[in-house]
């Protein structure tokens, strides 16, 4: 198989493990466990698997300097902690379809973070694309009604789910550096232990409460999902891809996980796309679209010849 071929295959896994989660997860919560308990499972699962294989694959490799640790605490913070609870809690009470359209504008962010953080560019076509997706958004936020939790409203899982795609969208800005010095493995594990110290508290009551003798194959099989592929698989896959794909290639990708999450909530009757739905789908990727484009460098100017 063609490298290229191979990174568009890792590519698409990881967009459908990702689309294939926002109706899985609703098997499980809140029926089963909470949407805490959940994120407590996935980041310890992959804190042992991380850590035992950045041991592996880099014992050597540390992350040094005071600058580059509390660099990495900020995206344990950010990229793990925070970005998981405040997913899952806005998961458990908001549409599938709602969550997939809203986290779309992770990239948004990514570039509104780069002009403070970085002194990015920030062009008309961009502020253009700030404004579409965000009008896209603040419609999906603010439309009210009953959900799958128990009928309750989703406004505030909306909310959630746009300050988990805020806090992702940081993260990547401040992650980049540090996959740039280190290994990713060493990465990964430094950010996800910092995450288990905000996920082990918050979650430690949800997953002690289950009836887990209870648990049918599914629900097991949707948590074994969850840990071993949302967070492990799709780390490594997406991570390895990154080496070889280009901008525009992930920009493509961006709109494919919406689109797949779309597909499988309609198709096993957890959600329903309607037509206002979709127009505000059009208003995100439109908006998302013309953010993820990289301004054009200024051509340079000649240099007039010197008259002696």
């Amino acid at each position: 198989m063609k490298n290229s071929l191979k990174v568009h295959a890792a590519l698409f896994v990881v967009a459908l493990i990702y689309a294939a989660n926002y109706s899985i997860s609703k098997d499980v919560m809140p029926r089963y466990m909470g949407p805490f308990g959940l994120v407590l499972l996935r980041i310890v699962g992959a804190t042992v698997f991380f850590g035992l294989l950045s041991r592996l694959v880099a014992p050597q490799d540390r992350i040094i300097g005071r600058a580059d640790n509390l660099r990495a605490v900020a995206c344990g913070i950010l990229g793990i902690g925070l970005n998981q609870l405040l997913f899952f809690s806005g998961l458990n009470l908001t549409s599938p379809i709602n969550a997939s359209l809203i986290q779309t504008i992770a990239p948004v962010v990514t570039v509104l973070a780069s002009v403070v953080l970085l002194n990015e560019r920030l062009t008309l076509p961009r502020l253009a694309g700030i404004a579409l997706a965000g009008i896209g958004a603040a419609t999906i936020i603010l439309s009210r009604g009953p959900v799958a939790a128990g009928g309750q409203d989703g406004l505030l899982g909306n909310v959630f789910i746009l300050l988990n795609a805020t806090a992702f969208g940081i993260y990547l800005v401040l992650v980049m550096p540090l996959m740039r010095k280190y290994h990713p493995f060493t990465v990964l594990a430094r950010i996800f232990l910092v995450g288990a110290v905000l996920a082990v508290p918050a979650g430690w009551q949800q997953v002690q409460q289950p009836d887990y003798a209870s648990f049918p194959a599914s629900i097991w099989a949707a948590i074994a999902y969850m840990v071993i592929c949302l967070t492990i698989l799709a780390y490594l896959l997406n991570n390895w891809a990154l080496k070889y794909a280009s901008p525009s290639l992930l920009g493509a990708y961006i709109y494919l996980q919406p689109a797949l999450a779309v597909l499988i909530a309609v198709a096993l009757g957890k959600d329903t796309l309607t037509l206002t739905k979709a127009l505000q789908a059009l208003l995100i990727f439109a908006g998302v679209f013309l953010v993820s484009r990289k301004p054009r460098q200024p051509e340079p100017v000649p240099l007039e010849p010197v008259q002696d």
